[in-house]
């Protein structure tokens, strides 16, 4: 039922467009840019449901605890113990170990700022915890989002960040100004 609500939502109320497929993965990390606007958050709760896939997010422990904590579950967020001495990539991996199916979404820009450089953070979780990426481009210009083919991380880290930058060349986010590139 949620699926037909949010796909009428999406495609019909808001006029959006999806391009590309969403792989029929267990286990991915999904990077999603440009993020410049608190809308991004509920667009992609939203995005998820017309994909009718469960797609993941991590949080701090501590937003899990009553009286919020069953929202986050239910959106698909997985809590990090962020006081040990385990670092992120670490954490997250971890997460991917014990979980049948993970499919961890975050922006890469760390920030709703402009930034001219993705952190990398994403690329070591995937390559650490043996799985593809998926880039995914919410582009507000062109009310449209577009899901790339998945990719593994290659020992060429700058060969494959020249692919990502050329999947994201020219999205434009809710604003504008702040969205990824040089």
């Amino acid at each position: 039922m949620f699926h037909k609500i949010a796909k009428f939502i999406y495609f019909k109320m808001m006029g959006w467009q999806l391009e590309g497929q969403f792989p029929e993965i267990d286990k991915c990390v999904i990077i999603v840019v440009p993020h410049t606007h608190w809308l991004d958050f509920p667009l992609g709760l939203l995005i998820r449901k017309v994909l009718d896939q469960e797609i993941n997010y991590i949080g701090k422990k501590s937003l899990f605890k009553p009286p919020f904590g069953w929202f986050f579950r239910w959106t698909g967020g997985a809590p990090i113990d962020r006081s040990t001495t385990q670092n992120s990539v670490e954490a997250v991996v971890e997460v991917f170990k014990n979980r049948k199916i993970f499919r961890f979404a975050l922006a890469p820009e760390g920030t709703r700022n402009k930034v001219k450089a993705l952190k990398t953070g994403f690329y070591y979780i995937a390559k650490a915890a043996k799985v593809p990426i998926i880039m995914v481009a919410f582009n507000f210009r062109e009310k449209k989002i577009s899901i790339a083919e998945s990719f593994y991380a290659t020992e060429d880290i700058n060969k494959d960040f020249r692919k990502i930058r050329t999947f994201f060349k020219d999205v434009k986010g809710k604003i504008p100004e702040n969205s990824f590139g040089l």
